[in-house]
């Protein structure tokens, strides 16, 4: 392999086809704990300057100033408070310090309290408070940076990168225009680093030649608006478009720590148990190869927009490279289009691509959700809307999408992946749904446009021009195309053959039915 072949990467080609207690001295009476509400006024003793008490009542009712004051003022020359005397107490000494008069504040203190008959007391009470309210202050700052709020900011701060420019879409998303190197990826340590491949070094035969004729273009000239935020502006060159994360995007996710990551395993064509169909709720209507080494599959999609009974149910269509095994250590490379109103918030389709190195335990994530993904692309955004979507006996729209170990939109470098990182050993193209079955019965989530395949052009959605890339660098027809479905009378497959389609297949389903249940 030669060392571009060290990567994974993806393509794509979008067109249109149509307190305590304490005991009060001997002399005074013995009265109750204040309340941690209450003001804490104690009852002085006549021989007892007033404003030694006042000291204490500053320092009872939370400033942390004079709580800095007192505690540097009493822990002086071997004082009783000195070795209680806290980082906050300290931190709150130099603060006035370096603010300027400080020393003399802490003299003036120091000078009061040792004029008063039971100082030996008042400072034992003194460090006693200061230290109760810095352990206070510590654990409330520790509770706070716990707290679901705090949270919520460091993860949206994570997702959010600062940006050179934010476009707002028809459908309410935020894109940021945000700098190459900027972008989530480079989070990652092994990518700090890294230096940016902005160009491939070589594509597969055959790419270009057909992406000429289908690319849409305007009268004007105009660059085609495939995605819905294309009509409110583009990102600069030099940026990448990235889908902005918002609170409710977060706060919909079962927990922060799962937010943009799937829970399942891939379909398993070889391996399918007639108990166990619909395990982990998720089903498919696929074609697939293997028995091969593969370095890339392209496929032209056509695109619909699935209606989604659940919000915790979706609909894709989509290409897996596919490498290791179905167990644990399974790699798969993702790319399609999807509708999930649980991780976007509406039934919109958007763009989406997936990654995953040990069956979707611990790593990976959609789109620009976690680091990995290097986007070099400035016109196209992860996650974002396609626009516009195919109609029943209407209008059919399309993308192209090619998974290749070169790249025109971005790609996943190859550390992320054990089996990947030199070929893919079975390709997936085809359709996916969650079951979450309501009510105990199967659910109405449409795969596809939500047609069976038989009722064909305009009615039922397709995959054409599939396509694998070999180890010559070529595209080919697959060998031995097989196709699987968990439920033929809920979601269907059929392939073909023809001279202007090449390799095809019609899919998808109504979901429940009189015959799905």
């Amino acid at each position: 392999m030669a060392k571009v072949a060290a990567r994974l990467l993806l393509t794509a080609h979008l067109f249109a086809s149509g307190s305590g207690r304490r005991s009060a001295p001997k002399s005074q009476p013995r009265r109750r704990a204040a309340q941690d509400d209450e003001p804490f006024t104690p009852t002085p003793n006549p021989t007892t300057p007033p404003h030694c008490f006042k000291i204490l009542d500053s320092v009872r009712g939370g400033s942390r100033a004079a709580a800095g004051e007192v505690g540097g003022s009493l822990g002086r020359k071997g004082g009783p408070c000195r070795a209680a005397r806290s980082p906050a107490a300290a931190e709150g000494v130099r603060g006035e310090e370096e603010r300027g008069g400080g020393g003399g504040r802490e003299e003036e203190l120091r000078w009061r309290c040792e004029e008063a008959p039971h100082m030996g007391t008042t400072r034992g009470v003194a460090c006693l408070l200061v230290a109760v309210i810095c352990l206070s202050c510590a654990a409330a700052a520790a509770a706070a940076a716990r707290s679901p709020a705090a949270r919520l900011h460091r993860h949206l701060k994570r997702f959010n990168k600062p940006a050179v420019k934010s476009i707002e879409s028809p459908d309410g998303d935020i894109i940021d225009c945000v700098p190459i190197t900027h972008q989530p990826a480079f989070d990652h340590p092994y990518l700090k680093n890294h230096t940016v491949q902005m160009r491939p070094n070589y594509h597969p035969e055959g790419l270009y030649d057909e992406s000429k004729t289908n690319v849409a273009s305007t009268s004007s000239g105009d660059k085609p608006k495939v995605q819905l935020w294309h009509q409110n502006g583009r990102c600069p060159e030099g940026t990448v478009p990235i889908r902005r994360t918002k609170k409710d995007d977060l706060l919909r996710a079962s927990s922060m720590r799962r937010y943009g990551r799937k829970r399942h395993t891939t379909a398993n064509p070889m391996s399918v148990n007639p108990t166990m169909l619909n395990e982990g709720g998720h089903q498919h209507a696929i074609a697939y190869v293997q028995g091969d080494k593969y370095y890339g599959a392209k496929a032209t999609i056509n695109v619909w927009e699935p209606k989604i009974e659940q919000p915790n149910e979706f609909s894709l269509s989509q290409l897996w490279i596919l490498g290791g095994s179905f167990g644990e250590d399974l790699n798969s490379i993702e790319a399609g289009w999807q509708v999930s109103p649980d991780l976007y918030g509406d039934n919109n389709t958007r763009l989406f691509t997936y990654w995953t190195s040990d069956a979707y335990q611990a790593t990976g994530c959609y789109n620009m959700l976690c680091s990995g993904f290097v986007q070099i692309n400035s016109e196209i955004a992860m996650g974002a809307s396609i626009f516009p979507t195919s109609s029943y006996s209407g209008s059919q729209y399309d993308i192209s999408i090619l998974i290749w170990k070169d790249y025109v939109l971005g790609y996943w470098p190859s550390f992320l992946f054990s089996y990947l990182a030199d070929s893919a050993s079975m390709i997936e193209w085809g359709g996916e749904v969650v079951n979450s079955q309501p009510d105990g019965v199967h659910t109405s989530t449409q795969m596809g446009s939500g047609h069976f395949p038989e009722e064909g052009f305009s009615k039922a959605s397709y995959f054409k021009n599939i396509q694998v890339v070999d180890s010559t660098n070529n595209l080919k027809a697959p060998k031995g195309l097989g196709t699987f479905t968990e439920q033929s009378n809920c979601y269907d497959v059929q392939n073909g053959n023809n001279g202007d389609w090449g390799t095809y297949f019609y899919y998808g389903g109504p979901g429940r039915s009189s015959n799905c249940q």
